[in-house]
């Protein structure tokens, strides 16, 4: 209970920090991606409060919904479509600060205001990607891609 005191009063990076920590702890000696996907899912999601915390797998030209926590999700994301296909056909994190100003953008839920995705690589190739909104405008920053791009990492071994 004190590392979830911890994590609710800390700066965002040491939220991230211990986070992360217990990320690795939970996932350690687990093989399976998508129990993996599912924990780390929550524990983000837990932590950060934000509307909307999951992962969409790669499947031949499109992502398909993983574990996710939050309302409904839309359940299939062609290559290079919204932010999700984007970053994945960019091989690259991509922060939106504003979705009404991403071109493209697949609005899943009218409530999101601000989304970042994370691509999860394994042997060179994008697997899957981690896909946050938040209701607020400009939530995600530099802070958030460098902790979140660290916490794809470990789930992509």
């Amino acid at each position: 209970m004190a590392e979830h005191l911890e994590i609710a009063n800390g700066t965002k990076a040491e939220r991230y920090a211990l986070l992360t920590r217990q990320i690795e702890a939970v996932v350690a000696g687990e093989n399976d991606l998508i129990a993996r996907m599912a924990n780390v899912a929550s524990m983000i999601h837990h932590t950060f409060g934000f509307w909307w915390t999951g992962f969409y797998r790669v499947e031949g030209n499109e992502l398909i919904l993983g574990p996710f926590q939050g309302p409904l999700a839309c359940t299939r994301i062609a290559f290079g479509r919204g932010v999700c296909g984007t970053a994945w056909r960019e091989k690259r994190t991509i922060v939106v600060p504003d979705v009404e100003q991403f071109e493209g953008h697949i609005a899943c839920s009218s409530a999101s205001r601000s989304e970042i995705v994370v691509p999860i690589w394994r042997d060179r190739e994008i697997i899957a990607v981690l896909d946050i909104d938040s209701c607020d405008l400009a939530t995600f920053d530099a802070v958030d891609q460098e902790w979140l791009e660290r916490i794809a990492e470990i789930l992509s071994h």
